[in-house]
């Protein structure tokens, strides 16, 4: 991932939160046939390592998992972001010389991938998943709700996967680049759209 100086995020508890935070992930290997890209729900355990280790699941029809993977695997996080227009600068009164951009935090974590298929296993990582997104829900679901042999039955249609992490990017892009005038029109500009995911981006710019 290309990070400029100004955008480059080395704190590790910042791109762990990132990576809690994200809803939704997507896992990369390269392969003998090419690159290899499957979004899938994963989870962060702490406990294990000195960065910790990813744990998701794809599907056992999916090819991705029978593969080998040349090298690590790459899986991307992506936090808040939004689109931000020329208009809310300052700069464009005095100069015209502004263009859109996008901000964004962005995390890459690396690591070697094991798959498995142990039910035992699986079970675990697919209860963890499971609590995990639940977790606030008024009636949270479980999946012992479910039936035990219904249960077993879904688990020998999936593959686990286990990414220990060797190394951590993250990048940070919250209009740091531009002067404060610039960044109070963007903060008042997201602040004001209709987008909750804009006015989610909003007081993570920099004052």
């Amino acid at each position: 991932m290309y990070i400029p100086p100004a955008f480059r995020d080395d704190d590790h508890e910042s791109l762990k939160a990132t990576i809690r935070a994200a809803r939704l992930a997507t896992l990369v290997t390269a392969t003998a046939e090419g690159p290899l890209a499957t979004p899938l729900p994963l989870f962060l355990d702490e406990d294990e390592g000195e960065d910790g280790v990813i744990y998701g699941h794809v599907a056992k029809a999916n090819p991705h998992w029978r593969a080998p993977p040349l090298g690590e695997g790459l899986a991307i996080f992506m936090g808040p972001d939004a689109y931000v227009t020329p208009a809310w600068y300052q700069t464009k009164q005095e100069t015209g010389k502004v263009v859109p951009t996008w901000n964004y935090f962005a995390v890459h974590a690396h690591g070697p991938i094991e798959f498995f298929d142990d039910a035992d296993r699986l079970l675990q990582v697919v209860t963890r998943l499971t609590n995990l997104h639940e977790a606030g829900r008024a009636s949270p679901w479980s999946v012992s709700d479910a039936p035990a042999d219904f249960i077993q039955a879904q688990l020998r249609g999936i593959v686990g996967l286990r990414m220990p992490i060797t190394r951590l990017e993250g990048k940070r892009k919250m209009s740091q680049n531009r002067n404060a005038a610039d960044r109070a029109g963007v903060v008042s500009g997201l602040s004001s759209s209709d987008r909750p995911s804009d006015r989610e981006v909003a007081p993570l710019i920099p004052s």
